[in-house]
């Protein structure tokens, strides 16, 4: 019996057999192949989250200035670097203590966002793909410096790096932290956006893997690449605050350290058809026997005479070890292939594990007040749509607030359900499950932080997978079902083929 330790800092309890110890060997000799993760560079922002900013108003000048389109991502880089250094030698700096100001190029070719982030090497990164586009999507003029306008398309995929501004708090997402974030997303500047995701449950302590995220965790990007229908464009996002001591040539400073940083394109692209790796060993928590042993617990809860529960969501954590170390961008290229009709999303705060997920979306959104089943390609769910016009802006954290933990992940009532959770389940759910999405200053969209990943510097990766317990629920059907809805990962990953001859595994090292 091995207790392991992993990238995440967590420990395993495992026992390993001799063909697991040379597999894992093998996997220690090849740890070069964690090159990419070592030439990743982190930027420097403010966090607007300080106390007390939700109350100070929105920030004083907001901005979007469009420059005129290049032909290709190179060409609109250097437009943008040049832009930037001349805010640098600029003699008469915004004399306003705080501001956001959006720079962006049009390039008349669409270029995929997921190969631009494939080629960048800057920390923080986001990628979100979008829904259909909506009928009365906002137009938009660039302004501010004489050189034209834009007509605003909503983006296919967004794409960003570094951090303009970025939020993240210990507590529970609260009003006060909406509305620290809203004070930096104008209503008249709608592709500013902060993108990120809110824990599962920011009662609960996080965990090692965790803790960077914190309860909640947006970011601005310093450099976003949005793809559209037919073209794409690239922007630069300027923040600053006097009052959060991040002033106006900090901001700059520090963008340009970044566009320094960025390249054009990837002269690798990312492989959309596979990962080039493969499963050395693989551990749930929690295992098929505790799993048995919590729906059991959960369902003498639903069938007993208090009716305390109605319905309760377990998750299941899976560690995959693998042979080599996987990019993060190259899985979620490997998603989007497969995920036609799903939200891809990734995000990674500095220094952090990669959350990667590939969580459904409907098609539209009207009101039909009876379920519809809706086909997936390895499960199906019951659905309902629904449309509402909100009464004020603060409806719009009170309705993510209402709406969050749902059924569908957590069960009823929420608060027992909830409870079940924190008194069952041995591992961190942390982003899992929780809203996932980003905030505008004239809309917002989230969807649930289910199918998701967590990936590590290492070779370690986490798969999330849950599933509800009801009354006459069968634990060996639900644990079979958490197998299909991780299928996605796993197949994606493949289990190792090529035996490791015994000279060869005995020449690789020797196991911790």
């Amino acid at each position: 019996m091995l207790l392991v330790s992993d990238p995440f800092g967590l420990f395993w309890s495992w026992s390993p057999t001799q063909a697991d110890r040379a597999l894992i060997r093998f996997a220690r000799a090849h740890a070069s192949q964690v090159g990419r993760w070592a030439r990743l560079s982190c930027s420097l922002s403010m966090n607007g989250c300080a106390p007390g900013a939700g109350d100070r108003g929105a920030v004083c000048v907001r901005e979007t200035r469009a420059l005129p389109a290049a032909p290709a991502p190179h060409d609109a880089v250097g437009r943008l670097r040049a832009a930037v250094d001349a805010l640098w030698s600029d003699a008469a700096p915004p004399a306003a203590p705080s501001g956001i100001i959006r720079i962006e190029v049009p390039i008349t070719e669409r270029v995929d966002a997921v190969e631009w982030l494939h080629a960048q090497t800057t920390l923080p990164r986001c990628f979100f793909s979008a829904r259909a586009p909506l009928p009365d999507a906002p137009a938009l003029a660039g302004n501010g410096n004489g050189n034209g306008s834009v007509h605003r398309q909503q983006p296919v995929s967004v794409a960003g790096v570094g951090s303009a501004v970025f939020f993240r708090g210990t507590e529970p997402f609260s009003l006060a932290d909406w509305r620290a974030i809203k004070r930096f997303l104008p209503r008249d500047c709608p592709l500013v956006r902060a993108y990120g995701a809110i824990r599962f449950d920011a009662t609960s302590d996080a965990s090692v893997e965790w803790e960077d995220y914190g309860s909640f965790y947006f970011v601005v990007p310093q450099v976003e690449f949005n793809e559209l229908e037919e073209s794409s464009v690239l922007a630069t996002t300027i923040a600053w605050d006097d009052s959060l001591s991040w002033t106006w040539h900090n901001a700059v400073e520090e963008l340009q350290s970044t566009l320094r940083k960025i390249s054009p394109c990837s002269s690798v692209q990312a492989n959309k058809a596979s990962l080039q790796t493969a499963i050395v060993s693989l551990n749930h928590i929690p295992t098929k026997a505790s799993w048995d042993l919590a729906v059991t617990k959960a369902l003498h809860m639903i069938k007993g005479r208090q009716r305390e529960l109605v319905k309760v969501v377990l998750a299941r954590c899976s560690r995959y070890i693998t042979d080599t170390c996987i990019d993060p961008v190259e899985l979620l290229a490997c998603l989007k292939v497969e995920g036609q009709n799903a939200y891809q999303f990734c995000i990674q705060p500095p220094g952090a594990p990669a959350f990667v997920g590939n969580s459904m979306i409907c098609d539209e959104v009207v009101v039909h007040p009876s379920k519809a089943l809706r086909k997936l390609p390895r499960v199906q769910h019951l659905s309902a749509q629904l449309a509402a016009r909100i009464r004020n802006e603060d409806d719009e954290f009170e309705i993510l607030n209402t709406l969050h933990p749902s059924p569908a992940v957590c069960g009823l009532p929420t608060e027992e359900a909830r409870q079940f959770i924190r008194d069952c389940e041995i591992f961190d759910r942390g982003m899992y499950a929780g809203p996932v999405g980003w905030f505008g200053g004239a809309e917002c969209e989230f969807a649930v932080g289910i199918r998701s990943a967590l990936l590590g510097k290492g070779h370690s990766t986490l798969v999330y997978a849950g599933a509800g317990i009801v009354e006459g629920t069968n634990p060996s059907f639900e644990w079979d079902e958490l197998d299909l809805k991780a299928s996605q990962f796993a197949k994606l990953l493949r289990y190792q083929e090529r035996p490791i001859r015994y000279q060869e595994a005995e020449n690789l090292g020797t196991v911790i």
